[in-house]
């Protein structure tokens, strides 16, 4: 059996010694070191090599996330865990952007963080449930933002037209099913082409196609 070692970086003895008492009783862990600021977590990480460090986001010395992110930059193979009492968004996306493979918070009850160690040990990502669902809506925003981008130089004609061209009409379908004039169909499909920076219709059909313009469209209606 692998035994993942870990450290703990908190300021509060109180935490660090219950969080020690919980994973000492576990076979799997072995705390090999313990912390209480970012500019000591990181030498103690170069010192004992753990596995896992289980982190507080505020602490002195700079911030938790300051330390996560030159943790796992100098430290591929070390993951990071947030453990806080904080569920502020900025907090959490500002973790997973320096590199933390997990965020719990301190509410949790122990046999889930127990779990989420395990999970992490394993190379998984761990999200307190609490905060998963704020996740998901940013990635779907910032998605949206993508796709919405990936259009912007579009006109709404030109977007209804795009679609069609990516099902695979040819000019004269096209300006049957708009109510245009087939020429007005072929202006815009070169207009098309020159604002997407695209060859031919083929190219066009597979930028549509890959940015969800369909799904772009319906959001614009429903917005």
């Amino acid at each position: 059996m692998t035994v993942q070692r870990i450290l703990l970086v908190d300021d509060h003895e109180v935490v660090r010694l219950g969080l020690k008492s919980l994973l000492d009783r576990q076979t799997k862990f072995q705390v090999v070191a313990e912390a209480t600021t970012g500019t000591e977590a990181v030498k103690k990480v170069e010192q004992y090599n753990p596995d896992i460090v289980v982190m507080d986001i505020r602490i002195p010395g700079g911030s938790g996330i300051t330390a996560c992110e030159e943790i796992t930059q100098k430290h591929p193979d070390t993951k990071v865990i947030m453990l806080t009492t904080y569920a502020e968004d900025e907090m959490l996306f500002s973790s997973i952007r320096a590199g933390a493979s997990g965020y719990m918070l301190k509410q949790v009850e122990s046999s889930e963080l127990i779990k989420a160690i395990e999970a992490i040990g394993r190379g998984e990502a761990q999200l307190d449930p609490s905060v998963t669902q704020r996740v998901f809506q940013e990635v779907r925003k910032a998605a949206r933002e993508e796709e919405a981008l990936a259009f912007s130089d579009l006109t709404d004609q030109e977007k209804q037209v795009l679609i069609h061209v990516s099902e695979g009409k040819t000019n004269r379908e096209i300006a049957k099913v708009l109510y245009l004039g087939e020429g007005t169909v072929r202006n815009y499909v070169s207009s098309i082409l020159s604002k997407l920076d695209v060859n031919n219709r083929a190219e066009a059909a597979a930028y549509a196609v890959r940015h969800d313009l369909r799904n772009h469209l319906v959001h614009l209606t429903t917005d």
